[in-house]
């Protein structure tokens, strides 16, 4: 199969974003009355829009989870948003593909915003066609509402989508990408297990960059 349109997941599959976002979830939840000193027990926000997330894990009201996101962005937008680095590989895996006349995208739940403050940061804005994030007030921050946005960007029609694959590395970006009936290429190197996405049902499992590189290129 030759994919010629790549969506990209952009934490646990381009950048590794653990110490910022568990500290920042870890400051807000504070606010609503949870002391979670082990920052390895909150991986678990990486990657899922984090309002139905806090809710689902603690039961706390939507009302409380908003406010433990509001923390978690007041220490997040100059702090913890810049603790975080790239996974090795990913620069040259991104200007390998543009060389070979690859659409790149990046579809990510994450604050538009914050998604493009993060590629300039690491330089690595100027390979992607399109940045595509959710919404601020987390209202349209679902991984398929955040496909079909990058589909409209990129001029994709419904129904054209053998040759876009997705990129990920949770459950959540599997099951948007399938709303769409866009293949999905699970990447293990990210906060998923084995398991999660194997359950997913993901097309594709990869290990290492060189694999999803390998994948995506048709080799």
């Amino acid at each position: 199969m030759a994919f010629d349109t790549i969506l990209f997941d952009l934490d646990g599959t381009l950048t590794d974003p653990k110490v910022g976002i568990t500290k920042c979830c870890q400051y807000g939840l504070r606010f609503v009355g949870i002391d979670e000193p082990d920052l390895s027990k909150l991986e678990q926000f990486i990657g899922p829009p984090l309002m139905s997330a806090f809710q689902e894990v603690y039961g706390i009201t939507e009302e409380q989870a908003r406010l433990a996101i509001d923390k978690y962005r007041e220490r997040f937008q100059d702090t913890g948003i810049f603790e975080n680095e790239l996974l090795p590989g990913i620069p040259q895996l991104l200007a390998n593909l543009k060389a070979k006349g690859k659409r790149l995208c990046i579809a990510s739940s994450k604050p538009e915003p914050f998604v493009r403050r993060i590629t300039e940061h690491f330089g690595i804005d100027r390979w992607f066609d399109e940045q595509v994030g959710g919404s601020m007030d987390e209202k349209h921050s679902g991984k398929a509402e955040v496909i079909a946005e990058a589909l409209r960007r990129l001029h994709i029609p419904p129904g054209q989508t053998e040759h876009v694959l997705m990129v990920g590395d949770r459950r959540h970006d599997v099951e948007g990408a399938r709303v769409h009936n866009i293949p999905t290429a699970a990447v293990t190197f990210g906060y998923g297990s084995m398991e999660e996405l194997t359950k997913a049902g993901s097309d594709y499992i990869v290990s290492t960059v060189e694999e999803l590189e390998q994948l995506i290129l048709g080799k």
